[in-house]
């Protein structure tokens, strides 16, 4: 049950009597006119526990994108149902209109729709409808919450797709799809083509020009059919806000556009997202789109404030490649001690595959770095210094150990891990 602030006005238009005529009978006339108004009025509302409710489920939306949620009041009584009806969504659900007023004559149904504008990734969710029914009077209503349970599944936005034109125009010249050829070690035979000044002569196929009247040289293209293997660290350090977004966010854009890139370019892409168990996998192997099935699985995908277990990523690349392939790992380069997991992690994963780390950097240690005018922003630049100088020398150990390093600032991460498959598949090296 429920009063409004219809009741509240009657009892003190009640108060008027009391000052006319001071006397307790005056008193108990107005306190039992009113309780009769409010009986009259819940006896007469429409009962809310006999009503249908159907919700029509939204489904899926990107970040920054809306969605209608829509629920389906029918009223089976013979009253009429007169409702303030609220569908509770979360917060970061971004719902404009979750409360309204519905007007259902007895037979009939009405549909609620409340606009969703969600403002984080992930699944979001309405467990139940609460439905008020007022009386005729419009002095009291009865109340119940009815479970109707509503999933909206948020997709990452996949701003970096904007890239994938311009990567994939490279990738195409590579691919002797337009006129530039190369050749490189470990690419494989394309076709045959006249001798023109300026081609290597090692390219020259001589059992070729043998039986024609003009020199021939082979073309090549980039092997096809390889293995990209990419792991989504998920532990404590992607939870870190880096800009406007989390790391694990920048992570996520930088994997789809390595991901499409790689499956246009021919290869056979594998995700996983892993802390200290698998989060999420999506298998090259799999039927269907990749993209659809990439942003399906990393939508639910939160930062688990526990440290990654180091030692078991390469038996999670093992489970999904025993051949040779390209092992991106999208990580913290300033999460605990590198000496003690990173770096015997690459070690150990450089003697079988081409190992990409990809690292988000602070923009703010840059500007830290140049602000010196008090003594406080000094320690301030001295500690960013030392931040970037640890960076450094983790990413010089890196290397040394024969991995590509892709350590840049949000926005730069996910088209420079493009670059850099595309110059590995350049120099057939996958």
């Amino acid at each position: 049950m429920a009063i409004t602030g219809r009741f509240v006005l009657l009892a003190f238009l009640g108060l008027v009597p009391l000052v006319v005529f001071p006397a307790w009978s005056t008193v108990l006339f107005v306190v039992v006119g009113l309780l009769l108004l409010l009986v009259l009025d819940l006896v007469v509302a429409a009962s809310p526990a006999q009503l249908a409710l159907e919700r029509e489920q939204p489904g899926n939306v990107t970040l920054e994108g809306s969605v209608e949620s829509v629920v389906t009041v029918t009223n089976p009584t013979r009253r009429k149902l007169r409702a303030e009806v609220r569908d509770t969504w979360q917060p970061s659900a971004g719902a404009v209109n979750t409360s309204q007023s519905l007007v259902v004559p007895p037979g009939e149904r009405r549909r609620m729709t409340v606009t969703l504008v969600p403002r984080r990734r992930g699944d979001l969710k309405s467990p139940h409808v609460t439905i008020r029914s007022l009386g005729p009077l419009g002095v009291a209503a009865r109340q119940r919450t009815r479970v109707l349970p509503g999933q909206l599944r948020v997709l990452p936005p996949f701003h970096s797709k904007r890239h994938l034109p311009s990567k994939l125009r490279k990738l195409r010249e590579l691919d002797g799809r337009a006129a530039v050829q190369i050749r490189g070690a470990g690419t494989e035979f394309d076709s045959l083509r006249d001798y023109v000044r300026g081609d290597d002569v090692r390219s020259i196929d001589w059992r070729a020009t043998a039986r024609r009247t003009s020199v021939v040289v082979r073309t090549w293209r980039p092997e096809r059919d390889r293995r990209v293997v990419i792991v989504l660290d998920t532990s404590r350090t992607a939870a870190a806000r880096i800009e406007d977004e989390p790391r694990l966010d920048t992570g996520i854009e930088a994997a789809l556009l390595l991901a499409v890139l790689a499956e246009r370019g021919g290869d056979r892409v594998d995700f996983l997202a892993y802390d200290r168990r698998l989060r999420a996998r999506v298998e090259s192997a799999s039927k269907g789109n990749l993209l659809g099935q990439l942003v399906q699985a990393m939508a639910p995908l939160e930062a688990e404030l526990i440290e990654l277990d180091w030692q078991q990523v390469p038996a999670q690349v093992r489970a999904v490649s025993a051949h040779r392939s390209m092992v991106v790992l999208l990580t913290a380069l300033d999460g605990g001690a590198p000496e003690e997991g990173l770096l015997p992690t690459v070690a150990q994963l450089s003697r079988q595959h081409v190992v990409v780390v990809a690292s988000v950097r602070d923009p703010l240690l840059s500007a830290m770095k140049e602000e010196r005018s008090t003594a406080s922003q000094v320690f301030r630049a001295a500690a960013a210094e030392r931040a970037l100088l640890e960076r450094a020398a983790v990413t010089a150990q890196l290397r040394q150990l024969g991995a590509e390093v892709v350590d840049a600032e949000p926005h730069e991460v996910p088209p420079l891990l493009a670059d850099a498959y595309i110059r590995l598949k350049a120099a057939g090296r996958l």
